[in-house]
């Protein structure tokens, strides 16, 4: 499906209107007597990072989701809760919103995006779409991996979600205008006084224009979230809004994973507390972690704004209490406070499980093909800390492809490497039959795969960044495995092995001073050899913040996601032998001897 630009224009415009004019809507105002204060409150609901979640269910895995904290997964789960919260504050005294990253992560979700996909004709209803619809959201905001699957998967989505998907800082790139309703308003009817009027106003991720360039460069522009929200707080408040929420698909950290590639701010929603006067709480969204209620004093007001996350997949609901008091012909709030449930204190709801059953059925079963053979077991278990053939096998599968890609130009004869990280500490591929879902578990995100020219200077550089990703350990101190990573917060996708190269991790040094003896082929790597990289568009892109890679010549690239060459690769070969690929190229040390 081709980009329409002037479907794209006309839809926005028409959400939009209707947006506007929800706004502008209110019930009649009942007699009252202002002798006394008076009162009013109401709860908003917030989820985030739903990443294809609708199931307790791990399509890798084959089997019901867990976890360490024995935490559950799912839309079915949150609905449940949704339900009691309803019942015991009232429907219309409730509002449910998320902030982002709703249509990839799953193979559910993958499904629907590309193996049956919701853009064909006469195609499905997206699973997401169905159960956020049954669960009445009011509200969504974007988020990066939104874009994933190209701005037409996302408009089809928006066509069949019952509720707007706001950013107010996804502008159209020939226009500058809103390419979504930036905001939406919800009237809540009240005893006395008039309607309460919520505003929602939406903001997604600058970042999008690093990680999706493919998918939106020239369609889309995404400044910054403290720019825009500038912008609109002031209009909300001016269209009378009683009470102003922000839901953000931006951490609250105030930190960048792409470094100075854009002027804008990846983790922003705490600066936004703190920079634009006229919010009340924001939804925070992105950042993959769980912030009950965290309070940041706005400079300008001196005033509280609360934010909260959930934590993703539906793990946790945030829930965002308000209390208003009415005075003088108008609402005030007096006081806001957040808290979280989880939803593992909960059954699925049977109407959510029943309503997308069959659409379960059929991932299970696609998931469940054989597509080969493997001679061993491999886990990623010990892939962040040692050198495993089950990250050896993309990284194999990433340099072959890229290869056989080169063979015939002026690059092929150079030496080709590859980078990989453990996106996942429970992937495996069994001994005997491999199935898709095997194959596909090493690779849950939809990277593509690419190929950049780099130095051997450049490369070391490279390796440096990565090991940052340990924590410094002096040599005869007691190594605990479950420690030793993660150093800075660094998750385990921003830390590389890099495959074609021998080398060793003094995580006894300080950062910046870690590598030694980098080989190539038995000699020392020389600082002006070039070398073909084969790296993910996300990393490629600025995504880590890694040097070098970005600014590299692109010699290739590809529009296939790796998982699916893994799964090519697998069917192609019928045997997985990891005899063939793997060995042990990397090691962590400590003065020359090696920690395991």
């Amino acid at each position: 499906m081709a980009f329409d630009r002037r479907a794209f224009l006309g839809t926005t415009a028409a959400t939009g209107a209707a947006v506007a004019l929800a706004g502008a809507t209110s019930s009649p105002a009942a007699a009252h007597s202002e002798s006394r204060p008076r009162t009013y409150s109401f709860t908003v609901m917030g989820t985030t990072d739903l990443h294809g979640n609708v199931f307790n269910w791990d399509y890798f895995t084959d089997k019901e989701f867990d976890d360490k904290a024995h935490n559950d997964i799912g839309l079915a789960k949150i609905s449940t809760l949704v339900n009691q919260v309803r019942a015991e504050k009232g429907r219309r005294n409730t509002l449910l919103i998320d902030a982002g990253d709703t249509i990839q992560g799953t193979q559910l979700a993958y499904y629907y995006a590309k193996v049956d996909p919701i853009t064909a004709r006469r195609g499905p209803v997206h699973p997401m779409a169905q159960a956020m619809n049954a669960i009445g959201y009011d509200a969504a905001a974007l988020g990066n991996h939104e874009f994933n699957y190209g701005i037409p998967v996302l408009r089809k989505f928006e066509e069949q979600c019952d509720f707007p998907l706001l950013g107010a800082n996804a502008l159209d790139a020939k226009t500058l205008r809103p390419a979504f309703p930036p905001y939406s308003v919800h009237c809540l009817r009240t005893p006395f006084g008039r309607d309460v009027k919520v505003a929602v106003l939406g903001l997604t991720n600058p970042g999008i224009a690093i990680w999706d360039k493919a998918n939106v460069q020239g369609k889309m522009t995404f400044p910054g979230l403290e720019e825009q929200a500038a912008k609109y707080v002031p209009r909300l408040r001016a269209l009378g809004a009683d009470v102003v929420i922000v839901s953000a698909h931006s951490g609250s950290s105030g930190t960048s994973s792409y470094g100075d590639q854009l002027p804008y701010v990846e983790n922003a929603a705490g600066l936004v507390a703190e920079q634009v006067p006229g919010i009340d709480a924001i939804l925070v969204g992105h950042a993959h972690t769980e912030i009950p209620e965290y309070r940041v004093k706005n400079k300008a007001t001196g005033k509280d704004v609360v934010l909260s996350e959930p934590l993703k997949w539906g793990q946790r609901l945030t829930l965002f209490d308000f209390e208003l008091t009415w005075s003088k012909g108008c609402w005030s709030v007096a006081k806001v406070s957040a808290k979280v449930l989880n939803s593992n204190a909960v059954a699925e709801d049977p109407k959510i499980t029943r309503l997308l059953s069959d659409e379960h059925r059929k991932v299970v079963a696609y998931v469940n093909q054989v597509i080969g053979t493997s001679t061993q077991a491999m886990s990623s278990a010990e892939g962040p800390v040692k050198d495993v053939a089950i990250i050896d096998l993309i990284n194999h599968v990433q340099a072959e492809t890229v290869k056989g890609a080169l063979a015939g130009t002026e690059w092929a004869a150079l030496p080709v490497l590859s980078q990989a990280s453990c996106f996942s500490r429970t992937a495996s591929i069994p001994a005997g039959q491999v199935t898709i879902k095997d194959a596909a578990g090493l690779y849950p995100f939809e990277n593509t795969l690419e190929a950049r020219l780099l130095t051997g200077a450049q490369l070391k550089d490279y390796l440096e960044f990565s090991a940052r990703y340990f924590v410094r350990t002096a040599p005869g101190d007691v190594v605990d495995p479950a420690k030793l990573t993660n150093a800075e917060s660094v998750p385990d996708y921003n830390y590389d092995a890099v495959y074609g190269l021998v080398y060793d991790i003094d995580v006894a040094q300080p950062v910046g001073s870690r590598i030694t003896g980098l080989s190539f082929q038995g000699k020392p790597v020389d600082p002006a050899a070039r070398f073909v990289f084969a790296v993910n568009n996300y990393r490629a892109s600025g995504g880590g913040n890694f040097p070098h890679v970005a600014q590299a010549k692109q010699v290739w690239s590809n529009s296939e996601e790796i998982r699916n060459t893994i799964i090519g690769w697998v069917k192609a070969k019928g045997t997985v032998d990891p005899a063939q690929f793997a060995s042990v190229d990397w090691r962590l040390t400590r003065a020359g001897v090696p920690v395991f």
